[in-house]
């Protein structure tokens, strides 16, 4: 079976801080959360909550480190006033001693803090990760027909990507050197207050001017987030093998480079901006740090600060103003990256909170496939596209037009459906309601009674099977392919489901036989060939209901007979319902249905409305030269 119906089942994991990042509820997706949430900053702490113990070891070694650093200017005054000055030499012993032991302990405190600080930040990161891809995974299949795939990688990647020094290190750093701060300050209190008052009367206007740079570097974020998913997305697309193929045969290779190239530069000018912002704001906050110990100096020798401050005083004292600064200017950086990452913050809980608009019922009907009868039922199903089926856009004047309306269709277990019609009749969206990749605005489908609505997803995606007529392989090996349906099925099963639609003589004479790499998405076999192997997995699921979405469109005449052929077997027994392209494979279908823009206008077998002489008779007499005209090789 393809990927599709997987897609809309994976689990939820179930960390506290997934619980915590996710949204929800049905309707369209809003192109920007509500601002006020967005900055909401306990939504960001909330990340961090299923690790507080081990940052709250980590804050115990940050304060830890912060004491100890007090004693130092303490240790070096007494060592130049009374170790030098007075030559009291067993002082300067103890006092060098301590000053040794405290950078000892210090740094190995400050190990085990990098340690755990990285550890948190790489779960968090984690948690992240898998909550928006969870999330992705449980979006319905609208979601992805109007989202670029290039948009969704750049979320995971470079969204997720760019917070990672943010959360791994942002958080003790701040915390450390806050507490870095406040004991300088107090030990500068300690050591003189006037000129403590005096040292300090430049941090406020420091800490607004930072504050001006970080919203300016959070725009040019957002600028520069939204122009790496233009990037991905194109070189997700020119780079796949199809968007190669298509690029060479056009000859648009070196448009497609001055495309990139473009882009590329763009965001390199973006990256520029962004580090340039308030360049000079921050080196002239730098710089009036760094003068102050001149200042201090100054100060010291003139009276109204008095006479009596000895020189070990000064000196603790401008030491002390050195290790401020940098701290200080710790925070004032981080303080602008942070405003910066709220930017990413967006993006990532922007799908995060991407509402779900297929969610499986809160106590799910488990449907065991081996005992449904197959008996499939539409009552009254009526489905549009725009927002997922959801509610329309804010400013859509009308609703769009019905793809499906009104369908009322009982399909007997066992027997075999066909849905014929224009191009855009809506067969395909009939075929993928079944499947429930869609959900009706109106009316309902049940199999063996039971609404789909009630089923769990996981057995409803082992009860309808789905081969389309764009079979999807994983750049991975044929029997981790085959396998994908079924993943505890065993070599013998594998290679059983390959034998019976008729595709393991070809495998077994490659290279290395079921180990081989089919390439990206399986380009090195024919058409053919793949839908064979997309028989072989739907035959390894044994869903005992099939949906047939155009499964032989694509394929040459003889190819699609042989195709065709492993169809009718692999329909043998099972509640089959039929998207037909070529009239000519519908034709020993039990009853045949006639679509016209999403309404059911004609219903019957082959011979009664060849005999009506409607719209199935026209179709069928414009597709016979159609087929004739077809080449066979």
């Amino acid at each position: 079976m393809s990927g599709m119906g997987a897609a809309a089942q994976a689990g939820t994991p179930g960390t506290g801080a997934m619980r915590a990042m996710r949204g929800g509820g049905a309707g369209t997706p809003p192109p920007l959360m509500d601002p006020t949430r967005r900055r909401d900053g306990r939504r960001i702490l909330a990340l961090f909550a299923p690790y507080r113990w081990r940052l709250a070891g980590v804050c115990v070694l940050i304060a830890l480190s912060a004491g100890l650093s007090m004693l130092n200017p303490f240790l070096l005054r007494s060592a130049l006033d009374n170790g030098i000055f007075k030559h009291q030499l067993s002082t300067l012993w103890e006092t060098c001693a301590g000053m040794v032991g405290v950078a000892f302990i210090s740094n190995a405190f400050s190990v085990w803090q990098t340690y755990v600080s990285n550890v948190v930040g790489q779960r968090v990161m984690h948690d992240l990760r898998s909550a928006v891809y969870d999330r992705l995974q449980r979006m319905s299949l609208a979601f992805f027909t109007r989202t670029r795939t290039g948009e969704v990688q750049s979320r995971i990647a470079n969204d997720i990507g760019g917070l990672d020094s943010v959360v791994t290190s942002t958080a003790t750093s701040i915390a450390s050197n806050a507490t870095t701060v406040i004991a300088a300050i107090v030990a500068m209190l300690l050591l003189n207050w006037k000129l403590a008052l005096i040292s300090l009367v430049f941090v406020p206007p420091s800490v607004w001017m930072t504050r001006r740079v970080g919203k300016v570097r959070r725009t040019i974020t957002t600028e520069q987030q939204r122009r790496l998913a233009d990037l991905s997305a194109l070189v997700a697309e020119s780079l796949s093998v199809s968007g190669i193929m298509l690029g060479k045969t056009m000859g648009r290779g070196d448009d497609l480079a001055a495309r990139f190239s473009g882009q590329s530069a763009q965001i390199a000018d973006l990256e520029i901006k962004s580090r340039m912002a308030g360049r000079w704001l921050m080196g002239t906050i730098q710089f009036v740090f760094a003068v102050q110990p001149a200042i201090i100096y100054w100060l010291a020798g003139q009276s109204f600060v008095g006479h009596s401050i000895q020189i070990g005083t000064v000196v603790a004292f401008t030491t002390l103003q050195t290790r401020l600064l940098f701290p200080i200017n710790s925070l004032l950086g981080v303080g602008a990256d942070v405003e910066a990452s709220l930017a990413l913050f967006d993006r990532i809980f922007e799908y995060v909170d991407l509402p779900i608009d297929i969610i499986e019922a809160e106590d799910p009907v488990v449907l065991n496939p081996a005992a449904v009868v197959g008996e499939v039922a539409f009552s009254g199903v009526s489905f549009r596209y725009g927002g997922a089926g959801g509610p329309l856009a804010p400013g859509t004047e009308a609703p769009p037009p019905w793809t499906v309306r009104g369908i009322d269709l009982v399909i007997p277990a066992g027997t075999r459906t066909a849905v014929v019609g224009e191009t855009g009749a809506g067969k395909t969206t009939l075929g993928y309601l079944l499947a429930r990749l869609y959900e009706p605005q109106e009316g309902r489908v049940t199999i063996d009674g039971v609404d789909i609505r009630r089923v769990s997803l996981a057995s409803l995606a082992a009860t309808v099977g789905v081969v389309s007529q764009e079979t999807y392989l994983f750049h991975a090996s044929v029997r981790e392919n085959l396998r994908f349906a079924k993943p505890d099925a065993t070599d013998a099963e594998v290679e059983a489901a390959a034998r019976a639609a008729r595709i393991h003589e070809l495998i077994a004479s490659l290279p290395d036989g079921y180990d081989t790499v089919v390439g990206e998405r399986g380009y090195r076999f024919s058409g053919g060939e793949k839908q064979r192997m997309a028989i072989a997995r739907t035959i390894l699921r044994n869903p005992p209901v099939l949906v047939l979405d155009e499964a032989t469109s694509s394929l040459d005449t003889q190819t699609e007979a042989a195709v065709q052929a492993e169809l009718e077997r692999l329909s043998e027994g099972r509640t089959t319902l039929t998207i037909a392209h070529r009239l000519s494979t519908v034709r020993d279908a039990d009853q045949i249905l006639v679509l016209d823009r999403g309404a059911i206008v004609e219903r019957g077998t082959h011979e009664d409305l060849l005999e009506r002489g409607g719209l199935y008779a026209a179709l069928v007499a414009r597709d016979v030269p159609a087929e004739a005209a077809e080449p066979t090789g």
